[in-house]
């Protein structure tokens, strides 16, 4: 990545470089692209940007004033190597065709404007923060649906259900359901992908902490990125989510973030940790605290509990999430805070024992969200929690340090429960947000979308036919 303007343009002013791809994402998370010649960028146009129609990308404006602009980053561009001809690509920013203001539905400027909001309470002047993202590589995906038909087959050549016979690729080697984690080769046949996108990653400016293979058997996978800051994570994600993909399909694969794309087998999260500075000083510690946390910390954890329900309606947007978010499965289905306990909604890691270090993990998002508007609502969530001082423990969310799945289901059923369904989540969310409309960060107008377009996803499930209700239903 290249350190300002001038350094983008000293690299192009060479004509090595061909072509210039701008990146964009929509309000719900999906990647857009537009390339022009590289003698097209100037000082001029890296100020004015490029112009595309906003009303034919989801989520960004009505047809009727779909003008919009792409403001490259210029500190986010990079050498990509995915492509014939020598490119740099970079992130833009949305802004109005006409005066270039920022749209308020901008993923990024949310995050900007959610850390401006940070500084002017005065809590905090940085935050940060670590997504851990999961992922399964496949090796043939069949996906279809219409009026009088609905399936899909994915295989993998680390399934256990499709091994040839004989098995002279694997030789005996294989992985058992559930039995994926941190597998060695030959157990792990994806260690080279990751190991090639993680290598990609580090060249393009996106230091990675590591890479391993995740508990599910059939190809899942984790890539975690060094902590930053909000906005460079947000980033981070969407090129871990490209490069990842993008390597994969080079070597004949393909990579899904489908929180559940396989029954019976672990699902794959969006797992954030996170904490603020107030300059140099680590907000979140206090020796005397539980875990080693502050009563700033612990309040902030309260509001991540208490606006959860809401939380997840946009971390974890989509009919899928909750499938994962089930019982069994190292995935949270219950709203309370504990030390090291993966069944927590918010775990506090143990091996974060130095002050700068101490932070709290929410685990129920997942990579079916926007990861900019994820974090930038989390925050605003904790902000809430501190600034009506909130106390997670007279709340009645914890700290629970047992495995509650063994727990009496009288007793569990004492723990508030996270949304079970998207609509669930939608609702709650719709009933409860004034926190996220705080400082201008979130907009009823980007709320009121989202929340349409996520209505009309479960609805749209809700009436079709499930293959599975033919086994269920189809004889009696």
């Amino acid at each position: 990545m290249f350190s300002d303007a001038d350094a983008l343009l000293r690299h192009l002013g060479d004509k090595r470089v061909k072509m210039v791809n701008l990146q964009f994402c929509n309000l719900f998370g999906g990647w857009h692209h537009l390339q022009l010649p590289a003698r097209h960028v100037t000082e001029e146009f890296l100020g004015r940007g490029e112009s595309f129609d906003g009303s034919s990308v989801p989520g960004y404006a009505r047809t009727e004033a779909g003008d919009m602009s792409l403001r490259p980053d210029p500190t986010t561009a990079f050498e990509d190597p995915f492509f014939e001809l020598p490119t740099v690509s970079m992130l833009c920013n949305i802004v109005e065709a006409d005066t270039g203001a920022p749209c308020p539905r901008d993923p990024r400027g949310v995050c900007l404007r959610a850390e401006e909001y940070l500084r002017r309470t005065g809590f905090g002047t940085r935050s940060v923060w670590g997504p851990e993202l999961e992922f399964y590589v496949f090796d043939r995906v069949e996906r279809g649906s219409g009026t009088n038909f609905a399936g899909y087959r994915v295989d993998s050549d680390e399934a256990f259900w499709g091994a040839p016979e004989p098995d002279r690729r694997r030789l005996g080697h294989g992985l058992r359901p559930g039995g994926g984690y941190h597998a060695p080769p030959p157990l792990d046949r994806m260690a080279d992908l990751r190991a090639e996108a993680v290598d990609v990653l580090e060249r393009i400016g996106v230091p990675v902490r590591y890479h391993h293979h995740e508990v599910g058997a059939p190809g899942q996978c984790e890539i975690e990125p060094e902590m930053g800051p909000m906005l460079a994570m947000g980033d981070a994600i969407m090129l871990i989510k490209y490069v990842v993909q993008r390597v994969a399909d080079r070597r004949g694969k393909s990579v899904t973030f489908m929180p559940k794309p396989l029954y019976g087998e672990a699902g794959s999260g969006l797992h954030f940790h996170q904490h603020f500075f107030r300059e140099a000083e680590p907000v979140f510690f206090d020796a005397k605290g539980y875990a080693g946390l502050s009563k700033l910390a612990l309040s902030y954890t309260a509001g991540l509990l208490v606006h959860g329900r809401s939380l997840l309606g946009l971390a974890s947007p989509s009919t899928n999430s909750y499938k994962r978010l089930v019982p069994g499965f190292e995935a949270p289905v219950n709203l309370f805070f504990s030390l090291g306990n993966r069944s927590a909604a918010i775990r506090v890691p143990k091996y974060a024992v130095r002050p700068e270090e101490k932070r709290v993990e929410f685990r129920p998002p997942d990579a079916t969200g926007n990861g900019y508007l994820t974090m930038a609502a989390m925050l605003m969530a904790g902000l809430d929690g501190i600034q009506k001082d909130m106390d997670p423990v007279a709340l009645g969310y914890g700290p629970i340090d047992e495995n509650v799945f063994h727990w009496s289901e009288e007793k569990r059923a004492k723990i508030k429960p996270l949304p079970d369904t998207l609509l669930a989540a939608i609702e709650a969310l719709r009933s409860d947000r004034d926190y996220l409309l705080q400082g201008g960060v979130f907009t009823p107008d980007l709320l009121d979308t989202w929340i349409a377009r996520k209505t009309k996803e479960a609805r749209d499930l809700e009436t079709r036919p499930h293959p599975y209700e033919f086994d269920m239903y189809y004889s009696l």
